[in-house]
C-alpha cells in the first residue's frame, strides 16, 4: 500500500518562503511521477507542479510559475515544493500526489496516490 504525507505547512506573511515536504512509503518511490496541487475553500482542485521519475524534469502552472520550484530526492524517497515570494492568493490545502503513468499530467483524476493535505495560509 503506498502512502504520501505531506508535512511544511503552515501560517505565514505574504512575500515570505515555505517548503513542503511529501514523504512517500510503500513503493518502489522511484517509479513514480510526484506532483503538487492545491484546493482553496469551494474551488477545485487545480495543478502546480509535476517531476518526472526518471530525469527530473518539471513542468508547471501558469499561477506559480518562477515562484515555486519541485523537486525530490530519491534517496530520501521525498518530493518537495519551494515555495517563494507567497501572496494571499497560496492559502489552501497542498496536496502531493503520484502515478505510474506519463510524465506532465495535470489533471487530478490521472493521479492514483494522494496525500492527506497540508494547510497553507498566507496572510497579507
Amino acid at each position: 500500500q503506498v502512502q504520501l504525507v505531506e508535512s511544511g505547512g503552515g501560517l505565514v506573511q505574504a512575500g515570505d518562503s515555505l517548503r513542503l515536504s511529501c514523504a512517500v512509503s510503500g513503493r518502489t518511490y522511484v517509479n513514480f511521477n510526484m506532483a503538487w496541487f492545491r484546493q482553496a475553500p469551494g474551488k477545485e482542485r487545480n495543478f502546480l507542479a509535476t517531476i518526472s521519475l526518471d530525469d527530473g524534469r518539471t513542468y508547471y502552472g501558469d499561477s506559480v510559475k518562477g515562484r515555486f520550484t519541485i523537486s525530490r530526492d530519491n534517496t530520501k524517497n521525498t518530493a518537495y515544493l519551494q515555495m517563494n515570494n507567497v501572496e494571499a492568493e497560496d492559502t489552501a490545502v497542498y496536496y502531493c500526489a503520484a502515478q505510474y503513468g506519463l510524465y506532465g499530467q495535470t489533471d487530478p483524476h490521472d493521479y492514483r496516490y494522494w496525500g492527506q493535505g497540508t494547510q497553507v495560509t498566507v496572510s497579507s
